[in-house]
């Protein structure tokens, strides 16, 4: 069996004398090699120009022990991977490591030069194809995208595992780039949604000025403003801008409102933003950070806790590698004595060093570096495997380019390339092979995790938030109060697990950061004119309407039957209005018709007492008994006004209304026709029926029978219902009687109107007739007082609001009523009681009996002519001619008899 190096040159650009190349070879050593290379920055490149770093392979700065980290847990998988006997079998994977020096332009250079052939060893440069077949890095986005750009067109697969620029997922623009880091474009919102859940919708935005920076703060400003979030300030850095500009940035920082800020930072950002912040003594502010430095161990420092202190952020899960922490520990000079790499990074972690310290060197001395020190007595980056955030990145990625090639070469899926679609053979696999099958991996880890990407290259979107707390010895520790995970349906991918956070300032004590405070229940928010959406005014919800949540931006109207409470945050059944019984108004009222149909039948018992006296039957006692009887019905069809109605009362209050109205009129009309025909009849060639008591019946039925009959076609077509009156006031329902045939409520009191008209035109053509038999005086008085309250109930009826509606129609019914009562009856009844001497025949016929005589006389004798004239063969007589006393006394009688004289 053949077996095979693959060379995988993982990306770590280096620019030091010599790159670190390494090919593991644990069996034997082929002629063909497959290189995936890793680019890393191990220095921090400070001062020096960064053409510097381009055109010299020279970092003049500090090591970078994160990313040496990084590097060795590569070279940690790598060995895994060789020592497997399951994955890749007989085949073993070389690396090559490139340091950018922090710089996208060396970047650039490395990854050109690997494509094109070209590649720096110690003291020259080789020429030919280099067979690289799959990148890891770079360490941050601005140099993964311009390398990306360049191996996309060479289908060279590009995994990063720090890159997390939103653009980067771009298919078209990036069509070989993957990785195991989330994109910020999940993070971006979460940090959204994190803001709005503590309620902080005036914050501050502070961020790196390149690819990394921008694309996740325009992200964030997106996703914030669909929150409800505004964005004070927003202020852009880079760590080598002048020191001048770093202040200003703090100084906006500190003058603002807002005190929460967004800090879309890398790490070497937020380190010099935190020393100008940590030399202006800004404190109190509650910081929101990003994965890229929320986890760092080495700005959790006491001395930085100060402005630090109860962070907030999202970052990464934490992961658990085993065997990781044996293998960094065995890391030193002895594994390369010439690999300078090795001995910069021993220098580094014991403060030694291997050469002599020159006297030129200047600094502090510092001691001889003997190769025998422990790593097992460092607590660094390097050492610290507590969580290993980042490095189960490089871990991921390295396995995912493992199980690609695993795949290709055994021909999972059907992919295999040829003319038969046979499987590929290990010696011709080429990147674009590398890059399909990469697309479609999906295994899982040790831990558990599984590894896979989306159509865009990116994995799930999975985060841990984490706040910075204090523990007992005084430390920043980042407890997990959170979690986010994008796979999940919205709304339930931000959930926290109840764990107490520290704030900043108090830690007991959640900060505000707000524009505008907050709007009660019962306010709306309203915009102020040239501020953003969370600055506003707090107004009061108008009347009916109501808001039950604090900060609504608008407010709820009311359902029909609902009215809003007295602060105006929920809404409650109207008061419904009518005149009932138990207030003052409704009891005042029925009060009034009580004693109304309680004096009217009082006036009743004393004319049937004295029913045989000539007053009482000079004022036709059976249409009187049948006057007082209607009054009586008058007076208690007005308490069916009063109470809450129903479909009984609706019906019968006005139809009650109308027929004993109807009643009461027909009697009158009667009493007033009944006096002027007994006076009309025996004038001069009047031929007209005297005193016909049938006549009088037959017209009280019938005016009444027309107003029952107008009664039945009104309750028949229309009858009146209880009706919910919303419309006249708001704020409460009047129940009241829809009459329901507006022309049938008018045709009764019409009718009424025009009884009592005729009443009172007849009785005032009555009212000179001889005193002695006329009541038309009185009936004329009451008249006046029916028609003066109905004409003014009219108006006052329609133009009154509510129960007052009803009340008006009870007081134009009493006021009637009382008119009839005390009009037609009050001068008899004073009479009867007060003034028994005057209810005489002497005293009714008294001074005016001469006249009535002369009346009599004159009618008897036109009487006589009138049937002479029908009967001409007989003389006419004279007065006092034999038979003219017999005559005229029979008439007397007949009037005598029927008024009571």
């Amino acid at each position: 069996m053949d077996i095979c190096v693959i060379d995988v040159t993982i990306l770590f650009l280096k620019n030091r004398k010599e790159d670190w190349n390494h090919k593991i070879q644990r069996r034997t050593k082929p002629d063909n090699e497959i290189r995936p290379w890793s680019l890393l920055q191990f220095h921090i490149f400070y001062q020096t120009n960064l053409m510097q770093c381009y055109f010299f392979p020279f970092c003049f700065s500090s090591m970078n022990l994160i990313d040496f980290h990084l590097a060795q847990t590569m070279i940690f998988a790598i060995e895994e991977i060789n020592n497997s006997s399951s994955l890749l079998p007989n085949i073993s994977i070389g690396y090559r490591i490139y340091d950018s020096c922090g710089s996208t332009l060396s970047s650039m250079r490395a990854v050109m030069a690997l494509m094109n052939g070209q590649e720096r060893t110690v003291g020259k440069t080789c020429s030919g194809q280099s067979a690289v077949h799959a990148i890891i890095g770079a360490s941050d986005s601005s140099s993964t995208i311009v390398m990306s750009r360049s191996t996309g067109a060479f289908q060279i697969p590009v995994i990063s595992h720090l890159a997390t620029c939103a653009c980067l997922s771009n298919r078209k623009e990036f069509p070989s780039f993957f990785r195991t880091i989330p994109s910020d474009f999940y993070q971006s919102r979460a940090l959204a949604q994190l803001v709005k859940y503590f309620g902080w919708t005036w914050v501050g935005a502070v961020r790196s000025d390149n690819a990394y920076g921008n694309n996740g703060m325009a992200t964030f400003v997106e996703a914030a403003g669909l929150e409800g979030v505004c964005i004070e300030y927003s202020e852009a850095i880079l760590w080598n801008n002048p020191r001048e500009q770093i202040a200003r940035v703090v100084e906006v920082i500190s003058r603002a409102s807002s005190k929460v800020v967004v800090a879309f930072l890398s790490q070497l950002e937020m380190d010099v933003l935190l020393e100008e912040a940590l030399a202006q003594n800004l404190t109190g502010l509650q910081w929101v950070g990003s994965e890229s430095w929320i986890s760092i161990d080495r700005l959790a420092t006491r001395r930085n806790s100060a402005v630090l202190g109860g962070t907030l952020g999202f970052t990464i899960s934490k992961s658990k590698i085993p065997g990781l922490r044996e293998f960094l520990l065995q890391v030193g000079p002895a594994q390369d004595p010439n690999n300078t790499l090795l001995r910069e990074f021993w220098e580094t972690t014991f403060s030694c060093r291997f050469s002599p310290q020159q006297e030129k060197d200047g600094g502090p001395r510092q001691s001889q570096c003997s190769g025998s020190e422990k790593l097992e007595e460092i607590s660094n980056p390097f050492t610290d495997t507590s969580e290993l955030r980042f490095s189960n990145n490089v871990y991921k990625a390295v396995y995912a380019v493992a199980h690609s090639i695993h795949d290709l070469l055994t021909c999972r899926h059907g992919e295999g390339q040829g003319v038969n679609r046979n499987c590929t053979h290990r010696d011709s696999i080429e990147p674009g092979q590398v890059l399909r099958y990469l697309r479609d991996v999906n295994f899982p880890m040790k831990s558990g995790e599984r590894v896979s990407f989306d159509e865009n290259g990116d994995p799930t979107a999975i985060y841990e938030l984490v706040n910075w707390q204090r523990d007992q010895a005084g430390e920043t520790v980042f407890v997990t109060v959170g979690n986010y995970n994008a796979s999940l349906p919205n709304g339930d991918q931000f959930a926290m697990n109840g764990i107490q956070i520290v704030w900043a300032g108090n830690p007991l004590k959640r900060p505000r950061s707000v524009c505008s405070d907050s709007c009660l229940p019962g306010f709306r928010q309203a915009e102020i004119k040239g501020m953003p959406v969370c600055c506003f005014s707090c107004i009061p919800c108008a009347a009916g309407e109501i808001s039950n949540l604090t900060d609504s931006t608008k407010c709820k109207q009311c359902s029909l039957e609902y009215w809003s409470n007295g602060d105006k945050s929920r809404c409650v059944p109207k008061v419904v209005e009518f005149l009932s019984f138990d207030e003052t108004m409704g009891i005042l009222l029925a009060a009034i018709s009580l004693v109304g149909a309680c004096l009217t039948t009082l006036v009743s018992l004393v004319f049937f007492s004295f029913r045989e006296t000539p007053i009482v039957k000079a004022s036709n006692s059976e249409l009187s008994f049948l006057l007082l009887f209607s009054l009586t019905l008058c007076f208690l069809c007005s308490l069916t006004f009063i109470g809450r109605p129903s479909e009984w009362s609706c019906m019968l209050r006005h139809t009650a209304f109308g027929i004993t109205f109807a009643l009461c009129m027909s009697c009158v009309l009667a009493k007033t026709i009944a006096v002027v025909i007994a006076f009309q009849a025996t004038m001069p060639g009047n031929t007209v029926p005297q005193c016909s008591i049938p006549l009088q019946r037959i017209s009280v039925f019938s005016c009444t029978l027309l107003q029952v009959v107008i009664c039945v076609l009104w309750l028949a077509l229309a009858p009146s219902v209880p009706f919910k009156n919303t419309a006249h006031a708001t704020e409460k329902i009047i129940l009241e009687c829809d009459v329901g045939s507006t022309i049938g409520f008018w045709a009764v009191l019409g009718y009424i109107g025009l009884l009592a008209l005729l009443c009172f035109v007849l009785a005032f053509l009555a009212r000179k007739l001889p005193d002695n038999f006329n009541e038309a005086k009185f009936i004329t008085f009451s008249m006046l007082i029916f028609c003066a309250v109905w004409i003014t109930f009219i108006p006052a009826y329609v133009s009154s609001p509510g129960k007052f509606t009803v009340a008006v129609e009870i007081f134009a019914i009493l006021a009637s009523s009382f008119g009839l009562l005390f009009s037609i009856f009050g001068p008899k009844c004073y009479i009867i009681l007060l003034k028994p001497e005057k209810n005489t025949k002497k005293h009714i016929m008294g001074k005016s009996h001469k006249h009535s005589y002369r009346f009599l006389y004159r009618s008897t004798v036109a009487r006589k002519n009138s049937l002479e004239r029908q009967d001409p063969s007989k003389p006419r007589e004279e007065p006092g001619s034999k038979g003219w006393p017999v005559l005229f006394w029979l008439c007397r009688i007949e009037i005598i008899r029927v008024h009571g004289h």
